[in-house]
């Protein structure tokens, strides 16, 4: 059973950083994307960006390229969001997903879900 978990979301003013991490277990095969979502209130869920891991394929949404950066630790199989220039638009509930195959700017292509984790960027 795969299961994935964020972790280190929080509360940030306009212009700071954060660090979201994501851990998946249960994968039976390397051939696989982790993919970073967020939802806004009133908002339909949207991707920021994916890793496809057998190949570190990275590639982000235009909203957060040049602020964002993904970047995994293989050794612990975890997927890092590191947020930078942090906006209040960014405020969101983010999730991580994870789809065996490419990756994909689609949520309907993922399979399996984080619970999520809330980032509040304050102006």
């Amino acid at each position: 059973q795969v299961h994935v978990v964020e972790s280190g979301g929080g509360l940030v003013q306009a212009g700071g950083s954060l660090r979201l991490s994501c851990a998946a277990s249960g994968l039976t095969s390397s051939r696989y994307a982790m993919g970073w979502f967020r939802q806004a209130p009133g908002k339909e869920r949207e991707f920021v960006g994916f890793i496809t891991w057998s190949v570190n394929t990275i590639y982000y949404a235009d909203s957060v390229k040049g602020r964002f950066t993904i970047s995994r630790d293989t050794a612990k199989n975890t997927v890092y969001l590191q947020m930078n220039s942090l906006k209040p638009e960014d405020t969101a509930v983010y999730y991580c997903a994870a789809r065996y195959g490419l990756g994909s700017t689609s949520r309907l292509d993922y399979a399996y879900w984080g619970q999520g984790t809330q980032v509040t960027v304050s102006s």
